[in-house]
């Protein structure tokens, strides 16, 4: 649990002078705004440079200046504030440039790849957001039955098939308003054969809800009464479609505020967290946010989960100041582009060890993948349907690509049963490509 912020006590007196002398507080200032810190960081905070003030003045003065800049939103009678800092508008700048018309995707995704690195994409962020939540397997094995078009086997594979139809059904509807029944929709596939049937696709029914402490079993969250939750999410709905030029909200800061509110208004028994982070990305794709397509957001909140969910308390405790939550999203996507930028350097440096596979006659760019796979690891095998899924092309086009490769005894066929069979390495791969 976090320390919950002592009362401000400076008189309205006081306050000119007090954001008078925090100018002059310009390196420890300049670290509270630049970070966003929240009492439980700024109490160890001093500035020798004046009287070596500190704790609970610095404290003041911040809670202060920051009062005087909020922007206020209401929601159905959930009140909350924001504060866009300096340092927030040039981050948000950032995003801007590189995830818009500021930077088209030829320039960065080769025409060969677009596809595949979206195809990659839409697996990473399937298998994070359910782990997120708990799901329990590896990338590896996730991967391969989603590329295979294999059934789930448990609860976790489950809920990452679920997790990536969910993304594939926004994709699809990206240009669309949100609403009930949509919202409905989105639950209904992230929780489909992982919850009972009654509570798919509809608002709790109680209140018996609590967002725990996993070690010490406290309540750390009790969300809003049930009996509100149909004009609740109303509300949310129509926040969610509108964005009107007299009361602005930058996109960005508005998918965060998104994500935060489902998370905190928990209208599901269960899945609140998979839907929120469905509705961030819905929300950044239907504003023209095309790049967020191609990255793992949720891989990033894996790695930082306790951030993720201090970012939550941190607003519930300091007045519903939802700028904590802007704060680590927009750390979120800026980091789940410098992994794609890695991704994709890499990918690029691939791009010339395919170079012997091109001398092979009549070898397509698909082919030339498949074999470099190949001679990765020897003891990788496709089928049909893999091929299909993996570069989005027709059931048939994936088969005569495989059988082109086996008539050459570059590749051999196994057959598994009547219907479908497996393609390993072939008896002449070795002699062609050593």
């Amino acid at each position: 649990m976090i320390e919950k912020a002592p009362k401000i006590t400076l008189q309205v007196g006081e306050l000119a002078f007090a954001i008078t002398r925090s100018h002059l507080l310009s390196d420890v200032i300049k670290k509270i705004e630049n970070e966003y810190l929240y009492w439980d960081k700024i109490k160890y905070l001093k500035d020798k440079k004046l009287d070596n003030i500190e704790g609970n003045e610095l404290w003041e003065i911040t809670k202060h200046k920051r009062l005087l800049q909020y922007t206020f939103i209401d929601i159905e009678g959930i009140k909350i504030v924001y504060n866009i800092t300096n340092n927030l508008q040039q981050k948000l700048h950032y995003l801007d440039h590189n995830f818009g018309a500021g930077l088209q995707k030829e320039q960065l995704l080769s025409e060969l790849d677009k596809q595949q690195y979206l195809n990659n994409a839409l697996m990473e962020e399937s298998i994070f957001s359910s782990m997120i939540e708990g799901a329990t397997t590896t990338r590896v094995k996730a991967k391969d039955m989603l590329r295979k078009n294999k059934s789930p086997k448990n609860k976790s594979e489950q809920m990452i098939l679920n997790n990536y139809e969910t993304i594939q059904f926004i994709s699809d509807h990206k240009v669309e308003d949100i609403s009930i029944e949509k919202l409905y929709e989105i639950h209904r596939l992230v929780t489909k054969n992982t919850l009972e049937e009654e509570k798919v696709g509809v608002f709790r029914k109680n209140n018996e809800i609590h967002v725990m402490n996993e070690i010490t079993g406290e309540i750390i969250h009790t969300p809003p009464d049930f009996k509100v939750l149909d004009t609740l999410m109303q509300s949310f709905c129509d926040f969610f479609n509108t964005n009107p030029k007299d009361n602005f909200i930058h996109p960005i800061v508005k998918a965060s505020i998104l994500h935060f509110l489902i998370g905190y208004t928990h209208p599901f028994v269960d899945g609140n967290g998979r839907t929120a982070r469905a509705i961030f990305y819905w929300y950044l794709l239907k504003d023209g946010y095309w790049l967020a397509e191609y990255l793992s957001i949720s891989r990033v909140i894996m790695k930082t989960k306790t951030q993720y969910e201090k970012a939550y308390i941190y607003t519930e405790i300091d007045d519903m100041d939802v700028t904590y939550f802007i704060y680590y999203q927009v750390k979120v996507l800026t980091q789940a582009f410098e992994d794609l930028k890695k991704y994709v350097a890499k990918k690029k440096k691939e791009e010339v060890k395919l170079s012997v596979f091109y001398k092979e006659p009549n070898i397509n760019e698909r082919q030339a993948k498949i074999l470099f796979w190949i001679k990765k690891n020897e003891n990788r095998y496709f089928s049909v349907k893999e091929i299909q899924t993996t570069f989005s092309i027709t059931n048939q086009t994936a088969r005569t690509d495989l059988e082109s490769l086996v008539d050459r005894n570059i590749l051999k066929k196994i057959n598994i049963n009547k219907k479908t069979a497996n393609y390993w390495k072939g008896d002449d791969f070795d002699k062609k490509f050593s």
